[in-house]
C-alpha cells in the first residue's frame, strides 16, 4: 500500500518503536510512514523517543476514564482524522476492545516474544524457559480481540541455551523483534500479503 499510514501503539521502553523509526528513515518500510505513537503512559521512555523521531504522540492515562471503550472513542478519532492505514501494536500493555479491533481488522498487527500459538499472554520468555523448549522466538500476527489468537504472519526462532535466563534469552528476542516487525511492515506496505481466513501468505 503505497504511502501507508502506520500509528504505533506502546507502553514502554520502545525499542521496537526505535527500530521502526530507524527502518523509515532508512528507507526501508516500502514508503509507509509513522503518523502516529499513541501511548497509555506519558512518562513512558517511548513518547521522547517518538518526539526525537519526529513522531506526533497521543497519550492518554486510562485510570482517567470510565471504561476502557471511552477512551478507545477517543484514539479511534484520532485514527481516522490522520487516516491511519495500520496500527501496529509494540508492546502496548492493554488489553483492546471491539471497538478498535473490528474497524482495523485486518490492518491491526502484534508483534509477540513467543512462537505462538505457544506461552501467548504476558511474560512470553519466562514461560518459554520455565516449560523447558529448546526453541522459542517472536511472532507477528494480526489482531483478532483474543489472547494473541489472530492469524500469524511470520515468526522467527531463537534457541534457547542450557543456560539462559530471562536476563539472557531477553536480548536476543528483543532483536529478533526488531528485525521482524519493520521486514512485516514493509510487507504490508508494498501489497505482498494476504490473509484468507487463518492463513496468511507473505510473497
Amino acid at each position: 500500500m503505497a504511502g501507508m499510514r502506520v500509528a504505533v501503539f506502546a507502553s514502554g521502553f520502545g525499542s521496537n518503536f526505535g527500530a521502526l523509526a530507524d527502518a523509515a528513515k532508512q528507507q526501508r518500510l516500502e514508503g509507509a510512514s509513522l503518523e502516529l505513537l499513541v501511548c497509555d503512559k506519558p512518562e513512558a521512555p517511548v513518547v521522547e523517543r517518538a518526539r526525537e523521531a519526529g513522531v506526533d504522540v497521543f497519550t492518554f492515562r486510562p485510570r482517567e476514564y470510565s471504561s476502557r471503550e471511552t477512551y478507545e472513542t477517543e484514539i479511534l478519532a484520532e485514527l481516522r482524522r490522520r487516516e491511519v492505514d495500520l496500527i501496529v501494536l509494540a508492546g502496548y500493555m492493554r488489553i483492546i476492545t471491539p471497538l478498535l479491533v473490528e474497524p482495523f481488522y485486518g490492518r491491526m498487527i502484534n508483534v509477540h516474544p513467543s512462537l505462538l500459538p505457544a506461552f501467548p499472554g504476558v511474560n512470553g520468555i519466562r514461560q518459554a524457559l520455565e516449560y523447558g523448549v529448546k526453541v522459542t522466538g517472536v511472532t507477528v500476527h494480526y489482531v483478532d480481540g483474543g489472547l494473541d489468537s489472530g492469524p500469524i504472519i511470520a515468526q522467527r526462532a531463537v534457541e534457547i541455551a542450557d543456560d539462559d535466563t530471562e536476563e539472557t534469552l531477553a536480548p536476543r528476542i528483543h532483536a529478533a523483534e526488531q528485525e521482524l516487525l519493520p521486514w512485516v511492515v514493509s510487507r504490508i506496505a508494498a501489497g505482498a500479503v494476504q490473509l484468507d481466513g487463518r492463513r496468511v501468505v507473505v510473497k
